[in-house]
């Protein structure tokens, strides 16, 4: 028995899922280690980045499931892909309101830099996730 072809994109959206799955990983690994990605040492920024890492373990959790799933054309793969999809959307929601509300982005380093990097990926690839996993679930659901 033939493989099914590849969807198209798909092993670039395997390498979005699996590039956001480690980076969030490493993104609190340095967190609470050296400490280098904070913007500020402010109580009310460390309490409220201290309270994201359940969500994001999720997040890196979908992407691990859904880059796995769609490497192996499972049908399994849509759930987890707009799980994935989904969790950067209300991530980068979340994250973004926090920033303009508490004047974050007027704060010009590198730590706040990689924040606009986080908030503009989330703000895409969620998205695209969402499209893409939507729009190709009849082809995954055949295979």
């Amino acid at each position: 028995m033939r493989a099914p072809a590849d969807l198209p994109a798909q092993r670039a959206v395997v390498a979005l899922l699996s590039v956001s799955a480690v980076a969030t990983v490493v993104y609190w690994a340095i967190f609470f280690t050296s400490g280098e990605v904070h913007s500020t040492e402010e109580a009310c920024y460390l309490a409220f980045e201290r309270a994201f890492p359940a969500a994001d373990g999720w997040l890196a959790a979908a992407c691990a499931v859904a880059a796995a799933g769609l490497g192996r054309r499972r049908e399994w793969a849509v759930l987890w892909g707009v799980a994935a999809g989904s969790a950067m959307v209300y991530l980068g929601c979340m994250d973004v309101l926090y920033n303009l509300e508490n004047g974050m982005y007027a704060r010009l380093n590198a730590p706040m830099a990689g924040e606009v990097v986080i908030n503009l990926w989330c703000l895409s690839v969620g998205p695209f996730l969402l499209a893409y996993f939507w729009s190709h679930r009849r082809s995954l659901a055949a295979t």
